[in-house]
Parts: structure tokens; sequence; C-alpha cells
């Protein structure tokens, strides 16, 4: 006896059948709240390098203790864009490596929530 593929009909692949109301709602749900979660890390992350911009642009007090929780999470945050360009005012080179990182994260962010919501 041959075994028939329960995805492949006589003539190919079978159309998927549509979930039924409820479990499409449930996942139209955990699609937008997964694609919201990647939204506001993405937000935060970009906010966190943009204040430590600003605050290097305006010499704020680093001994200051908000100051200086910007400055290690941008820090942190910035990875392999510390060093892409190397301006000798420092003020620039915050400015551009973090604004680079700046970029980076609000598109790929951007492109990954776009993805979230298409696949979905």
């Amino acid at each position: 006896m041959t075994r028939v593929d329960s995805t492949k009909g006589q003539d190919g692949p079978r159309p998927r059948r549509p979930l039924p109301a409820g479990a499409a709602a449930a996942r139209r749900r955990t699609v937008g709240v997964l694609a919201t979660a990647v939204s506001v890390a993405t937000t935060l992350v970009v906010a966190i390098l943009a204040v430590h911009i600003v605050f290097v642009a305006f010499e704020a007090n680093t001994a200051n203790d908000i100051v200086r929780w910007f400055g290690e999470r941008a820090h942190d945050l910035c990875w392999q864009f510390k060093d892409v360009f190397q301006p000798s005012d420092r003020k620039l080179d915050v400015a551009v490596n973090y604004g680079l990182a700046c970029l980076v994260y609000l598109v790929g962010g951007r492109i990954l929530v776009a993805l979230i919501r298409r696949l979905a």
C-alpha cells in the first residue's frame, strides 16, 4: 500500500486551510505583541544612544550619575561602532560613531518589525 503525502494532492501542494476565527485572532495578537516589543526595545536603544550623544555634545558633567549611566549603557550598546571613524575631536567622534549605531539600530529594528508582521 502506498502512502499519500498529506500536504500534497493530485495536482501539487494543497492550499492551507484557514485558521478558525479565534486562532487567527490569537495569532494576530501574538504577532502584534512581538512586533511592539521589538519596536519598543529598538526605540529605547536609540534613545539611550541619542541622549549620550547630546550629553557629550553639550559637555554634561560626567561625575553625575545619570550622565554616567547613559554613557555606560551607550558604550555597551555601541559595540563595533565605537571606532569606525576616528576624528580627533571627541564630540565629533561620539556624534558620528554613536550616531551610526543609532541609525543601524533604527533601520534594523524597523526591518525586523516589518518582517515579523509580514510573516504572520
